[in-house]
């Protein structure tokens, strides 16, 4: 069992972060759905992420100091992620490369949505 439902991000502009997730989570092999403004990636039985304008019609912000983190299954995947979030509408918040914490060798990127929410993406598959 996975330790999340679903995580949910607003945004002020559907189509911008639709195409910005339809990208990041394709070059991840992940596909999603659509729902009227909303996209849907995932399913309910392992968990799911969701983009859409607030329901209470109120404007989209971000978490100041939130990080949503997605696993990637090697460095080239990482990459792929990354270049493909530039490509649409995304922001550079951490360049892909090694992170090492403590004994863990990591691979990561960090990218800000259209709307500013900051994503990362890692593996622990590093090649030396």
């Amino acid at each position: 069992m996975s330790i999340f439902t679903h995580l949910v991000v607003g945004t002020n502009d559907p189509e911008a972060s639709c195409a910005f997730y339809d990208a990041t989570f394709g070059a991840l092999g992940i596909v999603g759905n659509r729902m009227g403004e909303r996209a849907y990636y995932g399913d309910y039985a392992n968990g799911f992420f969701s983009v859409g304008p607030p329901r209470d019609g109120k404007p989209a912000t971000f978490a100041n100091g939130g990080t949503i983190g997605l696993g990637a299954k090697n460095q080239a995947e990482v990459d792929a992620w990354h270049a493909a979030g530039l490509a649409h509408g995304g922001t550079c918040d951490g360049p892909p490369g090694r992170r090492d914490m403590a004994e863990n060798k990591l691979y990561g990127a960090y990218l800000r949505d259209p709307t500013g929410n900051k994503l990362c993406a890692f593996t622990t598959n590093v090649e030396d």
